[in-house]
């Protein structure tokens, strides 16, 4: 028996010294090296809404509220501010929509007119590019081919979607809500720049995303997919796109400051994208 596990072990050994080491081999470029190495740099900061909007799936219990006009999390506001322009961007996008008059509101700013508005736009967004005397900031929110198709012809749209099962359960869903009641003791617990360095991690933007992939989007034969096709991921394919277009060269350094779901995606698109060097928040 001691001769059969004795050649079996040389057999093996054998093997693993054919067996070719593509990476080792210096014919072999990299898939990456085919691209210019010199890229515009983007880093993305996924938030939460300073001011609490309620619009997410998600809400916060009053409780677990922060607020960023006030000490401490006055001071750790600037400390994360501080952080984040060690990036020196060239340029701040931001999520908003043409008509919420980005620029105009950006002016009132610097005038002294809106200091106290707690919306992370004007916290982070605005207070950096003052102080880096960057002159405009760009709106990239955009919306989808789901609302889109709605208004056009509501009776193609409930063909396409009808079957979905929105009430069904997911226990995926119910698993994270531990996940999302301690997301909200920690803003409060620890100071901002480590919140967010937490909450910008691949580890958190996979945990995130994930769950998009749970519950009605398994339902409906297909519907549940074409349905976070059309909505959410074209939602934020068109944010990337308007990236892209504000994007002139590869010296940019473009901020993106956005609500960390997108930032969940846009990391993916990022990673992936030939265009674009992405920057890992806690790298900075």
């Amino acid at each position: 028996m001691k001769y059969v596990i004795l050649l079996c072990i040389i057999l093996m050994a054998s093997c693993a010294q054919v067996e070719p080491k593509i990476s080792e081999n210096p014919s072999v470029a990299s898939y990456d090296s085919f691209y210019n190495q010199e890229r515009a740099k983007v880093l993305v900061v996924g938030t939460f809404h300073f001011d609490y909007p309620g619009l997410d799936e998600v809400k916060t219990a009053e409780s677990d509220k922060i607020d960023i006009l006030t000490e401490p999390k006055k001071s750790e506001v600037t400390a994360l501010v501080n952080y984040i322009k060690r990036f020196n961007p060239t340029k701040i996008a931001i999520e908003a929509f043409p008509e919420w008059n980005t620029n105009e509101k950006f002016k009132d700013y610097k005038k002294g007119l809106k200091n106290n508005e707690r919306d992370e736009r004007y916290q982070l967004a605005m207070r950096i590019a003052q102080e880096l005397s960057i002159d405009s900031l760009y709106p990239v929110d955009a919306g989808n081919m789901r609302s889109e198709l709605w208004e056009r012809d509501s009776i193609t749209f409930k063909e396409l979607f009808g079957k979905i099962d929105w009430e069904v359960s997911d226990p995926y869903w119910k698993m994270a809500e531990k996940s999302f009641e301690q997301d909200d003791r920690l803003t409060k617990e620890l100071p901002l720049l480590d919140y967010f360095k937490r909450m910008n991690t691949r580890a958190a933007h996979n945990f995130n995303y994930g769950l998009y992939l749970t519950g009605s989007f398994e339902t409906g034969d297909g519907q549940g997919a074409d349905h976070l096709a059309t909505w959410w991921y074209d939602r934020n394919l068109r944010i990337f796109n308007n990236i892209q277009k504000i994007t002139n060269d590869n010296n940019d350094r473009v901020l993106v400051i956005i609500g960390n779901g997108h930032a969940s995606i846009l990391r993916h698109l990022y990673e992936a994208s030939p265009e674009f060097e992405y920057i890992e928040f806690d790298s900075l």
